[in-house]
C-alpha cells in the first residue's frame, strides 16, 4: 500500500525536487520508505507502507532493461498466478508490485484487465515516452491528475500533493460544489477544484506528449442464469469466502472493523474460520444508545472468540473536525467519515491491515432506498404529493424518526421517476440550493441541476438498475474515498471482500427475490450470524448530528457558517441554524455538509493561497 505521484513534461525534465515535496504531502500513505525516480521528461515518486515482502518490496519497479518503470498503490490478490504466467521474466522479490512492468511488456496498457485487486498504477514507457495511469475496477484506490499552465501533466494519490507545485492554483469549482451540496460528494471525475480530475474507476489514461486517451476496460455485468435458490446461496457463500481468504495475505498484523451489521459480521466469521489464531476486531460506539452498535459487534466477537476492542467516541469537535477536513482534501459530507477516521486511528495502533464490510449494500441490495423506489413506483404521484403536504405540517424531528422518513419517501414518490432516486439521495434540493447561494455564486455556477440529473441516466427498472447506479456513482464518489482517506490518513490499509469484482457481479446477477434486504447474504451465512445480528436491518457508523448541532457543535457551526465567505445567503444559513436549534426541523446532516465544506475551503484553498 502506497502513495504515488509524478510529473511528465514533454518539453523538458521536470524539477525532481518538486516530487520530493509532493511525496512529503502524502507521506502518511506510506511512512515506511519513499523515493523519487528521475526518468528524463518524467519523474515518479512513491511512499511505501510495508505490507507484503517488507525486505524486497521497495519501489519503483522495472523490467529487465530498466526502460519500463512503475509505481503502485494497492494490493494484487492474483499476483502468484500472474508470476507463473511470466515465467520467462526475471522478477525481483516475491510480492505483487514487481510483476507490473513485465505484464505491460507482454500486453501493453491492456495488462490491467488481468489484475485482480485494488490499485492505482503509474507506469513510464521510456521507449515510447508514454505515461500510463490505471485504476482498479470499483475505484478503491484514488488517482487524481491535472495539467499545469506550462503543459506539464501532474498526478497523485491525493489532491493535496498538488499544493507543492508552484504553478498550481487551488480555485474552487462552484458548479462542482453545488453538486456536493446536492449529494454530499462531487460525482463523476470532477473534484472541488477547477482543472483537477479523478481518473475514473476501471479506466486507463495513456498520456503521450500533450495528448491523452482514457479507456474503460471493465463494466459490471448482471448475468441471468437458471439456478435454484440453493445453488445461488452456495455460490454466494463460496465466492464471499474466497474473497475474504485471498485478502488475508500480509506480513504485518491484520484485523477487522466491526460495525454491528451483518456485512462486517460475515467478513469476521470467514476470517475466523480461515485463521490459525484469534482475529483482532475493533468497533466504535456512542453514549447515545440509538447510535451505539457495540452490543451487536460484541455478539459477533464472542461468537468467533476474537480479540475485541471497543472504542467509545467522545470527540472534541473543535480539535477533531479540522483534522478530518485536513485529511479529506476533496469535499465529503458523509458524517460516517468521523467515526471511521477515529476507529482507524485506534486500530492502527494494533494492526496495519483491516478487513471491512464495505460494499454489502451495493453488492447484495441492502439499502432501504431500493425498497422505497419499488414502493414509490406503485403509489400514485397525486396521493404521494397529498401525503407529503400533510406531513410537512408536522415537525419532522430527528432524521431517523418515522415522520421524517415518511415525508422524505412521499416527496420522492411524488417526483417523476427519472428524478426520484436523486430526490431520495439529495441533501439540499435544487430550490433549496437556489435560495442558499448568493446571486454572484449562482451567476458563476450557471444553471443549477437537480440531483437526479447529476447522477446521470435514470436507473433502469428494478433493483439491479439501482445497484448499477450506486456502483457507478455513490460507491466511487462517497463510500470508497471515505474509506481510503479515513484509513490512509493513519497509514492503515483497508480491504473490502464484499467489493471483490466477482462478488459484485454475483450480487448483481441474483434473482430479485434473493435481493430484498440482502436475503442472499442472510441465508447463505445464517449459521455464522448470532441471532441478535441476523435479523437486524441496515446499520453502520451512525453519528448523533442532531444532538451535536443543538449542543457542543452549535456555536462552532455558527462561527464557521456565518462568516464572510460570500458564497451563501447569510439569512438562509441563519434560518437553518435557528430551525435546527429550536427543534422545528432536523438539519443536522445539512449543517454537517456546510461545516465540512467551509473547513475544506479553509484547509485546502485558503491555506494554499496564503503559502503561494
Amino acid at each position: 500500500m502506497c502513495g504515488i505521484c509524478g510529473l511528465y513534461s514533454p518539453s523538458g525534465p521536470p524539477q525532481a525536487s518538486l516530487i520530493d515535496d509532493m511525496r512529503a504531502r502524502i507521506a502518511h500513505r506510506g511512512p515506511d520508505e519513499g523515493g523519487t525516480e528521475r526518468l528524463g521528461v518524467c519523474v515518479l515518486g512513491h511512499q511505501r507502507l510495508r505490507v507484503i515482502d517488507p525486505e524486497l518490496g521497495f519501489q519503483p519497479v522495472t523490467n529487465e532493461t530498466g526502460d519500463i518503470v512503475a509505481v503502485f498503490n494497492g494490493e494484487l490478490y492474483n499476483f502468484a498466478e500472474l508470476r507463473e504466467q511470466l515465467a520467462g521474466h526475471d522478477i525481483r522479490g516475491r510480492g505483487d508490485t514487481p510483476i507490473i512492468p513485465h505484464l505491460y511488456e507482454e500486453h501493453g496498457p491492456g495488462f490491467v484487465e488481468r489484475l485482480d485487486g485494488m490499485f492505482a498504477i503509474a507506469l513510464w514507457d521510456g521507449p515510447r515516452r508514454r505515461l500510463v495511469l490505471a485504476r482498479d475496477r470499483l475505484g478503491k484506490k484514488p488517482l487524481v491528475w491535472t495539467r499545469l499552465p506550462d503543459g506539464t501533466f501532474a498526478f497523485a494519490s491525493e489532491l493535496k500533493a498538488f499544493h507543492a507545485l508552484p504553478d498550481f492554483r487551488a480555485e474552487p469549482d462552484l458548479a462542482a460544489l453545488d453538486a456536493y451540496l446536492a449529494l454530499q460528494y462531487v460525482p463523476g471525475t470532477r473534484t472541488g477544484l477547477r482543472g483537477v480530475h479523478r481518473l475514473a474507476p476501471a479506466s486507463t489514461l495513456v498520456v503521450e506528449g500533450n495528448s491523452q486517451v482514457e479507456t474503460r476496460y471493465w463494466e459490471p455485468t448482471a448475468v441471468e442464469e437458471p439456478s435454484t435458490d440453493g445453488e445461488w446461496l452456495a455460490r454466494v457463500r463460496d465466492e464471499v469466502g474466497r474473497a475474504v481468504r485471498k485478502r488475508l495475505d500480509a506480513d504485518v498484523p491484520l484485523g477487522a472493523l466491526l460495525s454491528g451489521g451483518i456485512d462486517s459480521a460475515i467478513v469476521v466469521g470467514q476470517m475466523a474460520q480461515a485463521a490459525t489464531e484469534p482475529v483482532r476486531t475493533f468497533t466504535v460506539g456512542f453514549a447515545d444508545a440509538r447510535y451505539d452498535e457495540r452490543a451487536y459487534a460484541r455478539a459477533v466477537a464472542e461468537r468467533w472468540s476474537t480479540r475485541h476492542e471497543e472504542i467509545v467516541l467522545e470527540p472534541d469537535a473543535a480539535a477533531t473536525l479540522p483534522r478530518l477536513a485536513s485529511a479529506f482534501d476533496e469535499p465529503l459530507g458523509d458524517e460516517a467519515a468521523l467515526p471511521l477516521f477515529l476507529i482507524c486511528e485506534a486500530a492502527r495502533r494494533e494492526v496495519t491491515v483491516a478487513l471491512v464490510g464495505d460494499g454489502g449494500d451495493e453488492s447484495f441490495a441492502g439499502y432501504e432506498r431500493y425498497t422505497a423506489m419499488g414502493l414509490a413506483d406503485r403509489l400514485p404521484r397525486t396521493a404521494a404529493a397529498l401525503g407529503a403536504r400533510v406531513l410537512r405540517a408536522i415537525p419532522a424531528g430527528e432524521r431517523r424518526s418515522t415522520t421524517f422518513r415518511a415525508r422524505r419517501f412521499l416527496d420522492a414518490a411524488a417526483t417523476p421517476r427519472a428524478e426520484r432516486y436523486g430526490q431520495l439521495m439529495q441533501v439540499f434540493s435544487l430550490p433549496e440550493r437556489a435560495a442558499l447561494w448568493t446571486d454572484d455564486a449562482r451567476a458563476e455556477i450557471g444553471a443549477l441541476m437537480s440531483a437526479g440529473f447529476m447522477l446521470g441516466a435514470p436507473p433502469r427498472p428494478g433493483v439491479t438498475g439501482l445497484q448499477l447506479l450506486d456502483v457507478a456513482t455513490y460507491l466511487p464518489g462517497d463510500l470508497l474515498p471515505k474509506s481510503d482517506i479515513a484509513s490512509m490518513a493513519h497509514s492503515l490499509e483497508l480491504r473490502s471482500p464484499l467489493l471483490d469484482h466477482r462478488v459484485v457481479e454475483l450480487g448483481l446477477s441474483l434473482p430479485a427475490d434473493l435481493k430484498r434486504g440482502k436475503l442472499a447474504l442472510r441465508r447463505a451465512f445464517a449459521d455464522d450470524l448470532p441471532a441478535v445480528v441476523a435479523g437486524r436491518g441496515k446499520t453502520g457508523f451512525g453519528v448523533p448530528l442532531a444532538a451535536w448541532f443543538r449542543g457542543e457543535l452549535r456555536d462552532l457551526a455558527g462561527d464557521l457558517l456565518l462568516g464572510d465567505r460570500g458564497w451563501f445567503e447569510r439569512a438562509a444559513v441563519q434560518q437553518l441554524l435557528d430551525e435546527h436549534v429550536s427543534g422545528r426541523a432536523d438539519h443536522g446532516h445539512r449543517l454537517w455538509t456546510l461545516v465540512m465544506l467551509e473547513l475544506w475551503q479553509r484547509a485546502h484553498v485558503d491555506a494554499a493561497l496564503t503559502t503561494a
